[in-house]
């Protein structure tokens, strides 16, 4: 199938960047200082593609993406690196699963859930799920006591790693790092997990970096100059042409993670998103019917609105891959 005869919007992978940035990370952080983030992309095709690149170990944020992952042949090490206060479903997994805990409810989920390995989360800075980085150790005693191996420490350094700024990506990751490794010191394991595209060459404290942007890329991370290419974008269609020298394409905030801004179109300059258009003012003239490429803000949540997405090369569709881990 070309690409043209694709219906849109439809969510295009471009082989070329893919490539590149798979490339890029593997030769940067090999094998196993690489734990991918599955969020990004949620699709066992392209897991099996990190997997062949030598990073066996993966990061999932939901049940549903642990249990996929597994049910693919890709559960040799799954770190659920989110709480869970029923780990039911987990403790059925067939596979090497570890979920993060902060609390002694978390904990108690793990255990009577079936769940045999964790890691301690702690809070580094950014205000989401983590423990104080004092009460550490404390939850990792309760968790040996109650039977489970507690692997490691972990820390998402988030409000750092998008930050323009190197410098400043630098220093908050260093005085999160800073908690993070105290907290391991008294904890144990082998694991400091952390990390994210924004840092991964900065975050050299972790034993790992979750990674997952990296792979497709979006407008927001491409800002920082990061040597990975922008491999993601939406086909539209031009549906509608205005005489006060805008244009509409088929592509809505059904279709783009706007969390992040507004995306970007080549050429253009985008005013609005609504349910189920982009509207834009084109430097060169368009007509009806025209196909354009517009470039999501945020890689996770667009891809997270599409039922598949499509390798493409030179005009062609390459490969059609199933976004198959979406859902919970």
């Amino acid at each position: 199938m070309r690409i043209d005869q694709l219906d849109t919007p439809a969510l295009l992978i471009d082989s070329g960047a893919f490539d590149h940035n798979l490339a890029t990370m593997s030769a940067a952080l090999p094998g196993s200082r690489l734990r991918p983030h599955v969020k990004a992309h949620k699709c066992t095709a392209l897991a099996h593609r990190q997997a062949a690149a030598g990073h066996i170990g993966f990061t999932c944020a939901t049940i549903r993406e642990v249990e996929g992952m597994a049910a693919a042949g890709l559960g040799e090490d799954l770190l659920l690196a989110n709480e869970v206060v029923d780990a039911t479903r987990l403790g059925r997994v067939k596979g090497r699963v570890t979920v993060a805990v902060d609390s002694e409810n978390t904990i108690d989920a793990a255990a009577k859930g079936g769940v045999k390995e964790v890691v301690i989360d702690v809070n580094v800075g950014m205000p989401r799920c983590g423990c104080a980085p004092d009460q550490a150790v404390v939850l990792a005693d309760r968790a040996r006591a109650r039977g489970l191996i507690v692997r490691g420490v972990m820390g998402y350094e988030g409000h750092a790693a998008s930050l323009d700024d190197r410098s400043q990506r630098e220093q908050l990751t260093a005085m999160a790092m800073g908690l993070l490794t105290k907290a391991h010191a008294d904890v144990g394991g082998d694991l400091i997990t952390a990390g994210a595209t924004g840092t991964y060459d900065i975050n050299t404290w972790a034993s790992e970096i979750q990674a997952g942007s990296y792979i497709l890329m979006d407008t927001a991370y491409a800002k920082l100059g990061l040597p990975f290419r922008q491999a993601l974008s939406v086909l539209a269609t031009v549906i509608s042409v205005s005489s006060f020298g805008y244009a509409v394409a088929n592509c809505g905030l059904k279709a783009l993670g706007m969390d992040h801004g507004k995306p970007d179109i080549a050429g253009a300059t985008v005013i609005k998103v609504s349910d189920e258009h982009v509207t834009f003012i084109p430097e060169q003239p368009v007509a009806v019917g025209d196909r354009i490429n517009v470039l999501p803000a945020h890689v996770d949540p667009t891809i997270a609105y599409h039922e598949r997405m499509h390798l493409v090369g030179e005009g062609e569709v390459l490969e059609s891959w199933a976004v198959d881990l979406r859902g919970w």
